[in-house]
This record gives C-alpha cells, structure tokens and sequence, in this order.
C-alpha cells in the first residue's frame, strides 16, 4: 500500500473520525495519523438522498477539524446503509438494532460512504462518496439477538459491522469491502496524493 500513500509526500494527517476501524485502515496503508472526532448533528435533511447526505457529513466533519488544525490535511467520512431507498443510521438502542437487522435478513442493501480531503484550515476540498451492495443471508431470531448481545451492531450504520462477527452476516458483496467498513480506503489513498500534491504546488 506505501506505493499509493507515499509518506514522504503528505503533510501531517488528521481523521476527522472516531471509528477505530477508519484509523485501523488508514495506518494499515502506512500512515501516521493523529484523530481528532467532532461532534456534529449527522440527522438527515429532508428529502436528501444518500450520497448527498454521506458527502456532506463528510465534509461537515472535515471542516470542524480543519478549522483547528490549519496546518494539516483532514480525512473525514461518514456511512449510511440504505434498504428500500429509506437511511438506517446507527441504532439508538438493542431494540432498534433487532428491527433493523430483521429488515436486512436476507435481503440486498446499498452503503454508500462519503469522503472528503480537506486542506489549508477548509480552503481547499475534495469530496466523493462509493456506492456498494450488500446480500445478508437469511437471519433467524436468535441469531439477530445473539449479533445484538455483543454489542458490536450499537455503533454502526445499519446495526452491522462486515468484519469481526458481521462478517457472518453477508452473503455476497458487490463493490468495495472496505467503504463497507466505513473509508473507501484505495479510493482516498490515490485521491489523497494528488490532493496534497495540488496543496504543495500552491505554497
């Protein structure tokens, strides 16, 4: 992965996230990075569609850190499971993960994960989002409370995580894993060096 995210050539990086998997996957590529997590209101507007609403979250998130570390670049995302053209955010308790994971048994879903490069304090943006689809095997009722006990499902889109014990949830899996996980982590490592590449050839 060095060969995509040369360290030399990037400026001091901050995820603007605090998912221990987006951090996992971005010092996996070989990246040292510092987190700073904002606190944002990630409801969505009215009539807003998926990859409108997880771009500008990712850029709502970039921004506020941008703002307090002028000097770095900031990587920031969001994720959202969409069924039946409806949004499952994270669920609010046990009984609200239950009901989503039923809705997911056996089924197709989309995720859609915004991203978003941001530099010189949120003068200078890129932002894109990548669509993948999803199959869940067929989930009977223990299973889902047995998923839901373990507490992983509580702070996830859609009451599911596809790695660690999520992985037995799926059964297929059209697109990219990794935005599934919650960073598009190719796709933001190659726009990632051309971005600070651009912020270099500005100073």
């Amino acid at each position: 992965m060095f060969w995509l995210c040369p360290p030399e050539e990037l400026p001091p990086l901050v995820l603007a996230s605090a998912s221990p998997r987006r951090r996992e996957l971005l010092r996996q590529a070989g990246l040292e990075i510092q987190v700073d997590a904002p606190d944002i209101d990630e409801s969505a507007l009215p009539g807003e569609e998926p990859a409108s609403h997880v771009e500008r979250l990712a850029r709502a998130k970039g921004q506020v850190v941008a703002r307090r570390a002028p000097n770095s670049l900031v990587i920031s995302a969001d994720t959202v499971v969409v069924l039946d053209d409806i949004m499952l955010g994270k669920p609010r308790h046990e009984a609200d993960a239950r009901d989503m994971l039923r809705q997911l048994s056996g089924r197709w879903h989309e995720v859609y994960t915004g991203w978003a490069l941001s530099g010189r304090g949120g003068e200078r943006w890129q932002v894109g989002h990548v669509r993948t689809r999803v199959l869940f095997h067929e989930l009977d009722a223990p299973q889902i409370a047995a998923y839901v006990a373990s507490g992983e499902p509580m702070d996830k889109a859609g009451a599911y995580g596809i790695q660690d014990g999520g992985s037995l949830l799926v059964a297929a899996l059209d697109g990219d894993y990794f935005s599934v996980m919650g960073l598009p982590l190719a796709t933001v490592c190659r726009h990632l060096v051309d971005f600070a590449r651009s912020l270099a050839n500005e100073a």
